[in-house]
């Protein structure tokens, strides 16, 4: 993927993820970064369990697997800091 695709899948995934998880976004910075990490994250897992490789592009199925992850990344981050990521 280009880092354009990057971009703008992370900000999508993040700002779902941020609305599900917190009601809000994080702001666009924050949404991108938890979006992208998240794409990693989720693009990991669902290599690790179904052995194929979801995260392949500007598509719906990398933005749901991208933001799969990302709800995934907040709760552990909320695990770590011991209450509500603000």
């Amino acid at each position: 993927m280009s880092w354009i695709a990057w971009l703008v899948v992370g900000l999508i995934a993040g700002w779902l993820a941020g609305v599900v998880a917190r009601g809000s976004g994080y702001g666009l910075l924050g949404d991108i970064i938890i979006g992208i990490v998240g794409a990693l994250l989720g693009g990991f897992l669902t290599g690790q369990l179904f052995g194929v490789d979801y995260v392949t592009g500007l598509n719906l199925t990398t933005i749901v697997v991208a933001f799969f992850g990302a709800l995934v990344l907040i709760f552990i981050l909320r695990l770590l800091r011991g209450g509500r990521l603000a």
